[in-house]
């Protein structure tokens, strides 16, 4: 959903953004809520064969930049390049690949490539072993957000009901985990850390809350779900953990919370890092993927990621220091609005599009 995230600050810089989407699909939604209207296909292969209707449509529309973010979608992209030389090819690689891609198609397809984003230098490690270009051709561009709907605090009326809506008793350390429930993003280990802080700080009032979608609609796994609802269950912990669903006000659920927990193993970037820092958060990360890029010392704790004793510890830690939580919130936020915005991002993407030298 990246792409739509983006154009409306395209737009803000001075750009106009087309798009080209599946037709009936979320993406293609998302083009016309963020305020334009897709050219749409009813499939990738139903797209090869419409080539000759979409290099019009770039005559016409004048587009001289085409920026794919599927691998599957490259293939189209690499034969409009190819049909169109003028144009200049962008792909990001959103996930940072892990098996080789020299074969010929790889060659004849990424050769077309202007540049390849990789959204960490963890995913640039990946990708400099893996695709079949230049280093100077695969550039490193974190992604940003706008940092704006990430109050660093609520009305204190508005945050005590936010809390009790999420499960929060009144007076508790709210310890959250968002993100979609898959065994890939740490909740059994952050379950376990949970158990391990009632028996190191038995006085200590917490409250975990997990946001995220329940069903596989939702983009969750159901059977991890309920498997984690019953290791809640076996370890007591009913009472002190709230399964919160799908949340569509994620910016206000940071905001009520005391501290962010991302166990994540295996991070590509760590979007969520970054909007708990933005909310003024303090941050317990997995030492791991990208999150050590992004979160230090200064904004919060790294982990080990198979470590519960570790998050126990490190959790124990900041629950009992309100200060602590307020300092590293601060400086969270501060790093956000310095290295990690939406417009940051934007500008550096567009100097690529322009054939602007990077700094």
């Amino acid at each position: 959903m990246y792409p739509a995230r983006i154009i409306p600050e395209l737009a803000r810089q001075g750009w106009q953004a087309h798009g080209l989407a599946l037709e009936g699909s979320w993406v293609a939604e998302s083009f016309v809520e963020a305020g334009i209207t897709p050219l749409t296909v009813p499939s990738r292969g139903r797209a090869l064969w419409r080539v000759g209707r979409i290099l019009a449509y770039l005559k016409v529309h004048e587009i001289r930049v085409l920026h794919c973010h599927k691998s599957s979608d490259l293939r189209l992209g690499a034969l409009l390049a190819t049909l169109r030389p003028e144009l200049r090819l962008f792909f990001t690689d959103h996930m940072g690949v892990t098996r080789p891609k020299k074969d010929p198609y790889h060659r004849w397809a990424y050769g077309r490539l202007t540049r390849l984003f990789s959204i960490s230098e963890t995913t640039r490690a990946r990708n400099l072993r893996a695709f079949p270009l230049r280093p100077e051709r695969i550039r490193r561009l974190y992604l940003g957000i706008d940092p704006s709907p990430y109050v660093a605090g609520l009305a204190a009326d508005e945050r005590r009901a936010l809390r009790a809506e999420l499960g929060v008793p009144e007076g508790a350390v709210a310890i959250g985990l968002p993100g979609r429930i898959t065994p890939g993003k740490g909740q059994a280990v952050w379950v376990e850390a949970l158990a391990r802080l009632v028996e190191a700080r038995p006085t200590l009032a917490w409250h975990g809350v997990l946001i995220g979608g329940l069903g596989a609609g939702e983009g969750s796994n159901e059977v991890f779900v309920a498997k984690l609802r019953e290791r809640v269950a076996a370890l007591g912990l009913t009472e002190r953990v709230s399964f919160a669903g799908f949340r569509g006000d994620l910016p206000r659920c940071l905001a009520a919370l005391d501290i962010v927990c991302v166990p994540s193993r295996n991070e590509a970037f760590g979007l969520t890092v970054i909007e708990a820092m933005a909310a003024a958060r303090p941050v317990v990360g997995a030492d791991s993927g990208a999150i050590p890029e992004l979160l230090d010392a200064t904004a919060g704790r790294l982990v080990a990621p198979e470590d519960p004793e570790a998050w126990a510890e490190a959790l124990g830690e900041l629950a009992a220091d309100t200060a602590m939580q307020h300092r590293l919130g601060q400086a969270g936020r501060a790093r956000v609005l310095a290295a990690f915005t939406l417009e940051t991002h934007i500008r550096a993407l567009v100097g690529e599009y322009a054939g602007e030298p990077a700094a």
